[in-house]
């Protein structure tokens, strides 16, 4: 399936019954689908659905906007209006960048919301997304209402780990992503998934494998050379949801575990039986826990 281009409400079908549902849905809730602005010296892609409230999704490495899309359809039927950009050097969004900080994706994050006239919103974001949400809020402080922090970790790399990133984005910059993508699958999503849902599978692969190299191999390396987020938790003072999967073995429960006691007004969800991605792998209870966080919290008007 390929993501739609600029201003193009319904991409090609999908290949499973599940996903020609969801893009069905898709295209009857879509109120729009604007031609990108200007962002940071280059152009975004993005969706924006539904009237409301607003919220902003950040999607991780290595996928694009239709990560989110499961959230923003059921969210834009619930009276919120979605904003689901394309980083810079992902899906449709372009960048000429060797290595893409994390501070730069957070500026074109606010430069977007400019953009749309948003003096503030709701901000989420998953994995290296989650890492962007965290530095926008210590970046640019006042603009967010709530905060939703799925699968992600505030704290340093080893030297090892981060070694391993700039190896990565070298050799994905030479190999393309196609065993890149075949490599992480197994770790992205959890056996029970791969086991009982090919269209998630199916999806998160395509995504991977259809990740442009250049912009994949930037944001390994800014993302490589990232502050540590852990000491600018305790200053976040919005409603909070923090999100793992039981099974993420890149960012485990301890690490959400972390960030919910550092962060006062926090809450934490688990979600059983879901690896790194539980908002494609389980949206439904995914869905649930955004919902009633964002009714109950006191951050929506």
């Amino acid at each position: 399936m390929t993501e739609p281009v600029h201003g193009s409400v319904c991409p090609e079908p999908a290949r499973s019954a599940t996903e020609r549902a969801l893009l069905r849905l898709h295209c009857t809730v879509l109120l729009r689908s604007k031609a990108p602005p200007s962002v940071g010296g280059m152009n975004l892609a993005y969706d924006d659905l539904g009237s409301g409230q607003p919220v902003l999704l950040v999607h991780g490495h290595p996928f694009d906007r239709s990560m989110w899309r499961p959230q923003a359809e059921h969210l834009a039927k619930s009276g919120y209006r979605v904003i689901t950009p394309d980083l810079r050097g992902y899906g449709t969004s372009p960048t000429q960048d060797k290595t893409t900080g994390l501070d730069v994706f957070a500026d074109d994050l606010v430069e977007l919301a400019d953009q749309l006239e948003l003096a503030s919103f709701v901000l989420g974001g998953l994995s290296m997304g989650g890492q962007i949400v965290m530095q926008l809020v210590r970046d640019h402080p006042g603009r967010v209402e709530a905060l939703l922090l799925a699968d992600t970790f505030a704290g340093l790399d080893t030297p090892q780990a981060k070694q391993a990133r700039y190896d990565t984005a070298d050799r994905i910059t030479e190999e393309g992503m196609e065993q890149y993508a075949e490599e992480l699958l197994p770790k992205m999503i959890s056996k029970e998934t791969r086991a009982t849902r090919p269209d998630v599978e199916t999806h998160v692969h395509r995504m991977m494998r259809n990740a442009p190299k250049e912009g994949a191999a930037a944001a390994l390396r800014g993302r490589a050379e990232r502050p540590d987020y852990t000491p600018t938790l305790k200053h976040i003072d919005v409603p909070t949801l923090v999100v793992v999967g039981s099974e993420d073995e890149f960012t485990p429960v301890s690490d959400a575990e972390l960030i919910q006691r550092e962060i006062g007004p926090s809450t934490l969800v688990v979600i059983e039986g879901a690896g790194h991605l539980p908002n494609l792998e389980r949206e439904a209870e995914f869905n649930d826990a955004l919902t009633t966080f964002l009714t109950s919290s006191g951050a929506t008007s």
